[in-house]
C-alpha cells in the first residue's frame, strides 16, 4: 500500500502522537524546584497508555532519555555531583544488585539541590534496567511515605497500590517539596487521560464519553 496524503496518519508536532490521540490538552505545565530525570525503556516510547510522555511536557524542569543501557559516562555528565542524585525505587529491590548509598535526609532539605531520577518501564523491565546499568544501583533510593491509590486503571499493575510513573513521580515531588496543591492539576489531568485512552479502546471518542471524569474527590 503506498502512502498519499489523503491516508496518512498526522502526528502532533508536540506530542508525536497521531493527531487522533493528541495529549497535549491534558498538559499542565508546573515550574517545580526538583530537577527530574525520566530514564524511559524503548518498549515505553511508543504505548498509548504511557505516562511518562505526558510527565515529561508537564514538568518544566525534566528531561527524558530512552534506552536500556546508558553509558556510564552520559549519566555522570548528567547526574553531575553538583546537586544529589536519588533513585525512585523501593529499598528492598536489591537481589544480585550494589548495594545503594544510604539516603541522608539533610540531602533533601533543599529540593532544588536534588535529582530525582526514574524509571519508566514495567516492573519486569525496570528491573532488568537497574541490573543493566551497575551506576543507577548505588544511587541513594527515594520511597514514597503516604500509601497512594492509583488511578492508571488502564494497564495492570504488578502489584496492589502500584502507581503509575506520573503519579509515583508527583507524589515523590509532592513528598520532597512538602506541597501536595502544586501537583493536584495534573493529577486531574491525568485522570481525564486515563479516561480518555479507556473510550479510545471502547469505539470513538466524543466529550460525553469523558466528561464527568475527572474530580477533585477521585485523588488520593
Amino acid at each position: 500500500m503506498v502512502l498519499t496524503p489523503t491516508n496518512r496518519r498526522i502526528h502532533c508536532p508536540v506530542c508525536t502522537r497521531p493527531r487522533s490521540t493528541c495529549i497535549c490538552h491534558w498538559v499542565r505545565p508546573i515550574a517545580q524546584d526538583t530537577e527530574v530525570i525520566i530514564l524511559q525503556h524503548p518498549l515505553e516510547v511508543h504505548h498509548a497508555k504511557n505516562s511518562a510522555g505526558l510527565l515529561h511536557m508537564s514538568l518544566q524542569n525534566s528531561r527524558i532519555l530512552v534506552g536500556e543501557v546508558f553509558d556510564d559516562a552520559v549519566l555522570h555528565a548528567i547526574l553531575k555531583p553538583a546537586k544529589t542524585s536519588v533513585l525512585l525505587y523501593p529499598p528492598a529491590d536489591d537481589a544480585g544488585h550494589a548495594k545503594p548509598e544510604a539516603l541522608n535526609p539533610a540531602q533533601l532539605a533543599e529540593p532544588s539541590q536534588v535529582r530525582l531520577v526514574v524509571l519508566d518501564a514495567t516492573w519486569r523491565k525496570s528491573r532488568k534496567m537497574l541490573h543493566l546499568n551497575p551506576w543507577l544501583q548505588t544511587l541513594p533510593r527515594l520511597s514514597l511515605d503516604a500509601t497512594w491509590i492509583s488511578g492508571y486503571t488502564i494497564r495492570k499493575a504488578h502489584k496492589p497500590g502500584q502507581l503509575s510513573t506520573l503519579e509515583a513521580t508527583c507524589a515523590a515531588l509532592a513528598q520532597l517539596q512538602g506541597d501536595d496543591a502544586t501537583y493536584v492539576p495534573l493529577l486531574k489531568a491525568f485522570q481525564g487521560f486515563v479516561a480518555e485512552q479507556a473510550a479510545y479502546a471502547k469505539g470513538p471518542v466524543s466529550a460525553s464519553n469523558i466528561s464527568g471524569s475527572i474530580s477533585t474527590a477521585d485523588l488520593p
